[in-house]
């Protein structure tokens, strides 16, 4: 509120100068310091938009660590198709599949995965699908230029 306070002082103050010297060029340039002003003022919030409107992976998650810690895991052979993006400045999410050969490892196991992730990464929304790999074919979403 008080930097639209002083926005709003910045056009009166220009206005009653205007007005008492005549000098119309410092509307215009009252007018673009404000804009430079407001510009810079916003940047972080504009920045973190366009991060959010393309689902860009937040800067404080690292998904090589993110990786690391879901290749580690017991029975899991393969980890791929890992996205990470931020639904909103507090909470994250992220969709991954794991390939587990001994079958899938069960709720508690997916539970305790959710949970460390939350408090290792901050990522709070996650979803694991656990695929066998016992298909003829690959996951087609598998390979890493897939996105």
């Amino acid at each position: 509120m008080a930097a639209d306070a002083a926005v709003s002082l910045g056009v009166v103050l220009a206005g009653v100068l205007v007005f008492y010297t005549g000098w119309q060029w410092l509307d215009p340039l009252v007018t673009l310091a404000l804009a430079v002003v407001i510009a810079w003022g916003t940047w972080d919030l504009l920045r973190d938009s366009f991060q959010f409107a393309v689902q860009a992976v937040p800067e404080a998650i690292n998904t090589d660590e993110l990786r690391t810690y879901l290749a580690l895991l017991p029975n899991v052979t393969m980890v791929h198709d890992l996205h990470v993006w931020g639904m909103s400045t507090t909470e994250n999410a992220l969709t991954v599949h794991l390939v587990c050969p001994s079958g899938h490892p069960g709720d508690e196991f997916l539970q305790k995965v959710a949970e460390d992730i939350e408090h290792q990464f901050h990522i709070h929304h996650t979803t694991i699908q656990i695929e066998v790999g016992n298909s003829p074919e690959e996951c087609p979403l598998a390979p890493e230029h897939v996105v």
